[in-house]
């Protein structure tokens, strides 16, 4: 199983990104699938989580800005990030999980200058 996180970089205030999820191994139509995120010294915290039926939740910091989807014909999830902030920065890591399985990908730097 491989989760394959891309998409980050560096971005000014107010910008965009989305990052992608790619997976080889499972498949995103049977598994809950999400994106955390972790800034230097702090914990890992819960930016979007969608669950197999395909409803999804975000962190309060994020709602109204992030989108999270899936594409399940390209076994593909995405984080739409709009209006970017500082307090976004951070490395971003995808999540998939079901029952006893938890599957975690390498994750992809997020940078927001001010």
């Amino acid at each position: 199983v491989q989760l394959q996180a891309s998409g980050g970089g560096l971005v000014q205030a107010g910008g965009s990104l989305r990052l992608s999820c790619a997976a080889s191994g499972i498949a995103f139509r049977w598994m809950n699938v999400g994106w955390y995120r972790q800034a230097p010294g702090q914990q890992r915290e819960l930016v979007a989580t969608m669950t197999a039926a395909g409803t999804p939740n975000y962190g309060d910091s994020v709602k109204g800005r992030f989108t999270i989807s899936r594409d399940i014909a390209k076994n593909t999830l995405y984080l739409q990030m709009n209006k970017l902030q500082p307090e976004d920065t951070g490395m971003y890591y995808c999540n998939s999980w079901v029952l006893r399985s938890d599957y975690w990908g390498q994750g992809t730097q997020v940078t927001v200058s001010s």
